[in-house]
């Protein structure tokens, strides 16, 4: 084993541990939530040894780093997560490889992902980013709609040709009432996803939580979790 397979498996079997200890406290199986690995700013290598160790869910949130990435691992069974902010002139290149988006927040680009997936023949599965931060007909500082947002973007997504509508993500609020409260800020978003499935019971996913606040995710339903730094280590800067 290499140095790096090496050390990415204790991290992973670390993570591993606190996603159980967390769902045992929670009264959840382990099976109910689903790791996400954000692999931005690492190399493909990295993918394939994460592959290798038996990760099946990968993240980027960068088009121009993700693209690359996603070509030199094709050969891999992977379900792809586009996790980042993204601008409608990236959204075919994104279609190409993405299973999921996890960052939709504005008609305009459920009508840019609905022609690029009819155009590739392809069904992609779409969340939608909200921003607890944000007041109504605002988008937050990190991307995502207003909580008052959601019903409207859920319905145009459900409706739109070749997107599916997978549920909701949210990325802890810096600012605003929940901004250090992770715990209170994703208990918010299951209150709000619990409204979506009342209209839309298959949108049942949440993606919530990353490396240093998973256990409130979990705690609070979460049933998706991203976690990077814990799992790859610090990132290096970015020149």
């Amino acid at each position: 084993m290499t140095d790096r397979k090496a050390e990415l498996a204790a991290n992973l079997a670390q993570v591993e541990e606190r996603i159980a200890a967390s769902c045992a406290a929670a009264g959840r199986a382990r099976e109910d939530v689903t790791l996400v690995v954000v692999t931005k700013t690492y190399p493909a290598s990295d993918v394939r040894i994460l592959r290798e160790l038996g990760v099946r869910h990968v993240a980027e949130n960068r088009d121009q780093d993700a693209a690359p990435k996603a070509a030199a691992c094709a050969d891999l069974s992977l379900t792809w997560h586009f996790v980042g902010q993204l601008q409608t002139n990236k959204v075919r290149s994104v279609t190409s490889y993405a299973d999921i988006v996890q960052s939709v927040d504005r008609s305009k680009l459920v009508t840019a992902l609905s022609a690029a997936a009819v155009r590739s023949e392809r069904e992609l599965g779409c969340l939608i980013q909200v921003a607890l931060d944000a007041e109504s007909g605002e988008r937050g500082e990190r991307g995502g709609v207003a909580p008052d947002g959601v019903e409207e973007l859920a319905d145009a997504i459900a409706g739109a040709p070749g997107l599916r509508l997978g549920g909701l993500m949210t990325v802890a609020p810096l600012a605003g009432e929940y901004a250090g409260r992770q715990r209170a800020a994703f208990e918010r978003l299951m209150e709000i996803s619990s409204r979506l499935r009342s209209a839309h019971p298959a949108a049942n996913m949440v993606s919530a939580g990353m490396s240093g606040d998973l256990e409130d995710a979990v705690a609070a339903g979460a049933t998706h979790v991203r976690v990077g730094t814990a799992v790859l280590g610090v990132r290096p800067r970015l020149g």
